[in-house]
């Protein structure tokens, strides 16, 4: 069997998940990482809200995972209310890529380096299959989103503005 290209899109694989992967092509000069995944996917009939960026947050003891819909700004508040601490902050982005194992612009909610507590917008559940990082910049996974919160053990709740 071939090795899955990123740990993403192996953990999916390994708990038997169904999933697509789906690549567009990413300009090594962008750094608007989630708006050009939106530009890229719209072809397919997908909409901004759909598509779903993955932010590291740092908390009180630790780091931890936001997934919201690319059109919005998370509420910090919010993410920390739902993980259940009393604050939350963007986290260091060279501490995000080390604890996540990925590049900023291709860091996924699957398959992370080291599992963290995840919170995912609520709107996900709005829709029957919602993309977030494969873990590669112009890679995304299409996926159920009750999957997504089962594959990362994840809470929903609204978190976004």
């Amino acid at each position: 069997m071939a090795r899955a290209a990123t740990p993403a899109i192996a953990a999916l694989v390994g708990a038997g998940i169904d999933h697509q992967v789906v690549q567009y092509q990413h300009d090594p000069r962008n750094e608007d990482f989630g708006a050009e995944a939106v530009a890229a996917l719209a072809a397919d009939g997908i909409v901004a809200e759909q598509v779903f960026k993955t932010l590291v947050i740092a908390l009180p003891k630790g780091l931890a995972v936001a997934v919201l819909p690319v059109p919005t700004k998370l509420s910090l508040k919010a993410a920390a209310a739902a993980l259940g601490v009393s604050k939350a902050e963007m986290a260091d982005p060279a501490a995000a890529q080390r604890s996540s194992g990925y590049v900023v612009g291709g860091i996924s909610p699957l398959g992370q380096r080291k599992p963290l507590p995840t919170v995912i917008d609520a709107s996900a559940l709005r829709f029957d299959k919602v993309l977030c990082s494969a873990g590669k910049r112009g890679w995304d996974i299409a996926l159920a989103p009750a999957d997504l919160v089962r594959a990362t053990n994840a809470v929903t709740a609204e978190i976004s503005v």
